[in-house]
């Protein structure tokens, strides 16, 4: 009869919960679909604000460094104490933000509303990483490929929404991005009582223990068996690889259809077609990342993603416009499929510490690499505003996926 009941245990927790892994995917997409909303102001920013490439580039810095160097810290925060209100308030903030977005009427109207968009997807992050854990069941690759792939899918529609909405509605259009906050509330509060059961059934957070206790969990392995040495070690690394990772799609993000434009002398809407075919086989390659990182290994993956992409991205700058298309999806494709599983490496390392090991890699390294956005935008300033030499140099970036072979070898599903 125990053995029955064990049974059914084991199964509930290793099933994956697919309708709550898709609701807390589609507040992803809605969340990053915000964000979206000020990189894809950008180019009508520009003339509507007369703002410099250097101010777009503090713009976006300040986007992500709200949205993700604050992450770690509530995540640590939720750690101890999981807060399931956390996901709706945090898209409400994201509504405050959008509104003033919407009706800013200068730069630094602009930076505070950024920095509100930015604090409501920090909330939402750890807590988001959370539950996908709990829905994960044994396919936690997969699960953070869905969860992740909701976010890229939001990322990609920053062209269309500057194609679609901003070029011909200007600034005031992204007053539509509200209806996305209230959608994202709504769903938030759909998964905020099968969440609070779970924290519940996995029980309340730890309490302090001695300090004897705790100098005995500090020798003792972690993730995997490994050492905190040698997890330090790996978690250093991750954010380096990360960071780099970053870096390059700072500049592909923000200065790219610029790039294009000042170039080869493209329209708008064809620099932004290229930015989306690049962001669209993102969204693709996380998704395959994911299944292919339970069944070939996360460090693998992390490998593939980064040395894979290094040749297309050191022939992106040398090519014919033609050409540009079907390789900057190529690429997109394979430097996205390591995402999801760098951050699956880094909760299994940090089993009992998942949301902070997500806000490391999603918020901290993301954050950092944001200075990416502050670097390249003063740099083009300084050269005349002129993005092309730029982009020529971080296409050596992908190149720092030597460095992951470096980490220790993860579990085989």
């Amino acid at each position: 009869m125990n053995t029955d009941v064990d049974a059914r245990r084991i199964a509930r927790t290793s099933a994956t919960v697919y309708s709550i892994l898709l609701a807390v995917s589609a507040i992803h997409m809605l969340n990053d679909s915000m964000q979206t909303v000020v990189t894809a102001l950008f180019p009508v920013l520009r003339d509507s604000l007369s703002l410099t490439l250097s101010q777009i580039g503090w713009i976006s810095f300040t986007l992500n460094m709200t949205s993700s160097v604050m992450q770690p810290v509530v995540g640590l925060y939720s750690d101890r104490r999981p807060t399931p209100g956390m996901l709706p308030i945090g898209m409400g903030m994201s509504l405050l933000g959008i509104a003033g977005l919407a009706f800013a009427p200068n730069y630094w109207l602009l930076l505070l509303a950024t920095v509100l968009i930015g604090i409501g997807s920090a909330v939402f992050h750890p807590e988001g990483s959370r539950v996908v854990y709990f829905a994960a069941g044994d396919r936690r690759s997969f699960a953070q490929s869905v969860y992740q792939m909701g976010g890229n899918a939001g990322s990609m529609l920053a062209p269309l929404m500057t194609i679609a909405i901003f070029i011909p509605l200007g600034q005031r259009g992204a007053a539509w991005g509200m209806l996305l906050a209230g959608a994202a509330i709504a769903i938030g509060l759909y998964i905020v009582p099968w969440y609070r059961k779970q924290l519940a059934a996995h029980g309340a957070p730890v309490k302090r223990r001695s300090r004897a206790a705790e100098g005995a969990a500090a020798e003792a392995p972690r993730g995997d068996g490994l050492s905190r040495g040698m997890v330090a070690f790996a978690l250093a690394l991750l954010v380096l690889i990360v960071f780099a990772r970053s870096w390059y799609a700072a500049g592909i993000n923000n200065f790219y259809p610029f790039y294009l434009e000042d170039k080869f002398g493209v329209s708008k809407q064809t620099a932004q077609l290229a930015l989306f075919l690049y962001l669209g086989a993102g969204v693709a390659g996380t998704f395959f990342g994911g299944i292919w990182g339970d069944r070939y290994g996360r460090k693998n993956m992390i490998i593939f993603s980064l040395l894979g992409s290094a040749p297309f991205a050191l022939m992106l700058p040398h090519l014919a416009l033609e050409a540009i298309f079907p390789v900057v999806t190529v690429l997109g494709f394979i430097m996205m499929s390591g995402f999801s599983v760098c951050v699956v490496y880094a909760q299994e390392l940090m089993p009992r510490n998942v949301g902070m090991a997500s806000g490391l890699i999603v918020g901290l390294a993301f954050g950092m690499g944001a200075l990416g956005a502050v670097v390249l935008g003063e740099w083009m300033s300084a050269i005349g505003e002129n993005p092309i030499p730029v982009i020529d140099a971080i296409s050596w970036l992908p190149l720092t996926g030597l460095l992951a072979f470096l980490l220790p070898k993860d579990r085989r599903r």
